[in-house]
């Protein structure tokens, strides 16, 4: 292990970098996790913003990330459980490439998929991790589709099945393994190669985390890795060694699906269990990252599914159930509390002073991202086939080159004014 830590320091010369450029949607919710994207995109949708819509090759509830004009996004065969990671071009839908996976079909969650993580990508790969019964592993594929490695990063254990996301930091690719087995993992692999830089054992727990981990830079300290579970509560992990820096146990009842973010200076993350959310954890780490402490913590009407978001200093938060919460990202304070209706699981967005959530059965519903309750449209955009059972939609749009992309079960729609 001595000499893995050896390894990461060398290969961490700038230690970690952010995400990429404003137009780059790089990772699950976009730079940082936060949701916050840069376009103008309409609130009622006619079919003049719709620039184009595709069937993909196959389901799923990842969502798509973006470098440039490449689209990528995990699929998934419902019968044979094989898995399709595919490149997408943004200015006009077409497919670029399609790289399957063979797999086998196996039994999970009715509501899980066999591609509900999303991929994370820089400026020369793509990289993606899912699982089955037998193992967790991870692939990395270069923008034209090449597979570069392959790794197997041993036995997984979920009633519910996967659904974790990388995510990246310098030259490391970072991987949750909080799992329902004896042991937990977090993995830490060399984008390069794909060999394990280092792995540092997690708290057993009897919850899996679905959390997509955060790369945070406290104010006057360098960066950390933000990981999330019931077991082992909120943890900063030193990327260089994989070391806990600071954590929070006991912070978190039930399970972690949302994926925690940065917001007005404080780490957001909910739990909860079965059909509705059990907390909302606001997190404040010190200006030198040493410590953290709980700021507080909300357990009325909060999220179990859906991630949260911080815009300007406003907390919005959406329950599985359609319940939207309008607080003061400081204190947690109220300012508006409504039913929106529709039930969900994917996370809402923001472009502009819009918030966009997509509703289980594929509704849009768009509010005003202000400290009045506003509801501005909700548009309909159930593309799945109703003949043939599918799960209830689960992803979350991607904002880039001022557009919105949406991925419903099987289709990939983009939105916004046409180029």
């Amino acid at each position: 292990m001595n000499g893995c830590r050896q390894i990461a320091c060398v290969l961490l010369v700038t230690c970690c970098v952010h995400w990429a450029s404003g137009e780059e949607w790089a990772r699950f919710r976009g730079p940082g996790g936060t949701g916050i994207g840069n376009a103008d995109i309409p609130a009622v949708w006619t079919d003049k913003d719709i620039n184009w819509k595709i069937e993909l090759p196959g389901g799923g509830h990842s969502s798509p990330v973006l470098w440039g004009e490449k689209i990528f996004l995990t699929c998934g065969n419902d019968q044979t459980g094989e898995r399709i990671v595919v490149c997408v071009n943004a200015t006009d839908g077409a497919i670029a490439w399609q790289r399957p996976f063979t797999s086998h079909s196996f039994r999970q969650h009715p509501d899980n998929s066999y591609a509900s993580g999303s991929a994370a990508v820089d400026e020369k790969n793509v990289y993606v991790c899912w699982s089955t019964p037998e193992n967790l592993s991870a692939v990395a594929l270069d923008h034209s589709g090449k597979v570069l490695w392959q790794r197997d990063l041993g036995p997984f254990i979920s009633q519910h099945g996967g659904g974790q996301s990388p995510t990246l930091c310098g030259n490391l690719v970072i991987i949750t393994d909080d799992q329902e087995g004896p042991q937990s993992w977090l993995f830490a692999l060399d984008k390069e190669k794909g060999e394990v830089v280092w792995k540092v054992p997690r708290k057993a727990g009897d919850k899996f985390s679905a959390a997509t981990p955060l790369v945070f830079k406290p104010k006057d300290g360098p960066e950390q890795i933000i990981v999330v579970s019931k077991a082992s509560g909120m943890s900063a992990i030193d990327p260089r060694d994989g070391k806990t820096i600071w954590e929070l146990p006991g912070i978190f009842e039930s399970r972690t699906v949302a994926s925690p973010f940065l917001g007005d200076g404080l780490i957001f993350e909910c739990c909860g269990d079965g059909p509705q959310g059990h907390g909302l954890a606001a997190v404040k780490p010190a200006n030198d990252g040493r410590s953290a402490t709980l700021q507080y913590n909300l357990t009325r009407a909060v999220p179990y599914v859906p991630t949260p978001i911080v815009k300007g200093d406003l907390l919005f938060y959406w329950t599985d159930g359609g319940i939207v919460t309008c607080a003061k990202a400081a204190t947690g304070e109220t300012v508006w509390r409504q039913r929106v209706e529709g039930n969900y699981f994917g996370s809402p967005v923001c472009a502009g002073d819009k918030l966009f959530c997509l509703s289980k059965q594929g509704e849009m519903v768009v509010l005003a991202a202000s400290d009045k309750f506003a509801l501005l449209a909700r548009n309909l955009l159930n593309l799945e086939d109703p003949s043939r059972r599918q799960p209830p939609l689960a992803t979350t749009p991607a904002i880039a080159n001022g557009h919105m992309y949406v991925r419903t079960y099987t289709h990939l729609v983009s939105i916004g004014k046409s180029r």
